[in-house]
């Protein structure tokens, strides 16, 4: 029996032109879009994310977008797990896979697995969810960061789940969470058996500051601070874990009298641009990543083409 082919993944810094890579890919490789973007996956969170619009959608597939609502909680292991779905669905209809997006955890629990971790602590865990309405998320971080600032570097400001979550381990089991994953193999959660092409997108950091800059300003101009009123007339909590993503927390913020609309803007870019150099080191130390420049991307697609067939994309299909 012949070996499956290999699955894309598209992987690098936000604002690099991952989705516009993965695209124009498809469009030559007769693919299906897998996205890895943990926002992307929440209705009515579109502007904020980039999301492909209907145009988009209409020209490549794509799957894991738009399947969960902005109260449902979404993890990397039910991300690993949709993704393995769609993945088989795609490559059972004789297409190829193409993984796309910026969630470098999500991303590992699909290809290589999660180590397994101690199970949840209920009298920590609610301890802890007392601690934060009394003191606020930043003496809960300021901790996260003091106990284990491994995981902590990884984690953005605002988000609360793991940030709970890696709390509860510390406190419950003397040990911080980054302490678990690195000394406990690899579960087998991943894709077993199948090769994994990563092409990586990169910028001067510069560059890639200004288009993050650029790129906020159009999402506003785009009707972003609208959106998300929109989303809390609804009755949505402000609390929920899909507005404590960068962008959102700080236009959440703005809206319940929390500074102006301009202080919210700086911050945006400013966290984004931290997300981003995260983002970048974190790839950076991902095995087997071919890095490409993201810097007029259109010329760069034909070696993108070449270094994928080369390691045996497409060979399914003669």
């Amino acid at each position: 029996m012949d070996p499956m082919p290999p699955v894309l993944a598209i992987v690098g810094a936000t604002s690099t032109g991952k989705s516009e890579l993965g695209m124009a890919l498809a469009e030559e490789l007769g693919g299906e879009i897998v996205n890895a973007d943990a926002l992307q996956a929440y209705r009515g969170l579109d502007i904020g994310t980039a999301k492909p619009g209907p145009a988009e959608r209409e020209r490549v597939p794509h799957h894991l977008v738009d399947i969960l609502e902005p109260h449902e909680v979404y993890s990397a292991g039910e991300f690993a797990r949709r993704a393995r779905m769609a993945i088989a669905e795609i490559q059972g209809r004789g297409g190829t896979p193409i993984v796309v997006g910026g969630s470098g955890f999500y991303l590992r629990a699909l290809f290589e697995g999660l180590s397994p971790l101690p199970s949840g602590n209920h009298e920590t865990r609610q301890a802890l969810r007392e601690r934060l309405e009394a003191e606020g998320l930043g003496a809960l971080r300021a901790e996260l960061e003091r106990l284990d600032p491994k995981t902590a570097a990884r984690l953005t400001a605002g988000d609360t789940q793991r940030t709970l979550r890696a709390l509860e381990v510390a406190l419950a089991t003397g040990r911080p969470l980054s302490s678990w994953v690195e000394e406990q193999p690899l579960g087998t959660q991943g894709i077993a058996g199948i090769e994994v092409i990563r092409v990586g997108l990169t910028l001067p950091r510069g560059i890639l500051y200004d288009r993050i800059a650029g790129r906020v300003a159009r999402m506003m101009e785009a009707g972003w601070i609208g959106e998300v009123a929109g989303l809390l007339q609804q009755g949505l909590s402000p609390r929920l874990p899909a507005f404590q993503a960068i962008g959102y927390r700080q236009l959440v913020r703005h809206l319940e009298g929390d500074g102006s609309l301009e202080q919210a803007v700086a911050e945006i870019v400013r966290e984004t641009r931290r997300f981003a150099k995260r983002q970048e080191t974190w790839f950076r130390k991902e095995p087997d990543v071919t890095w490409f420049s993201a810097q007029e991307l259109k010329r760069q697609i034909p070696g993108v083409l070449r270094h994928a067939k080369h390691r045996g994309l497409g060979r399914a299909y003669g």
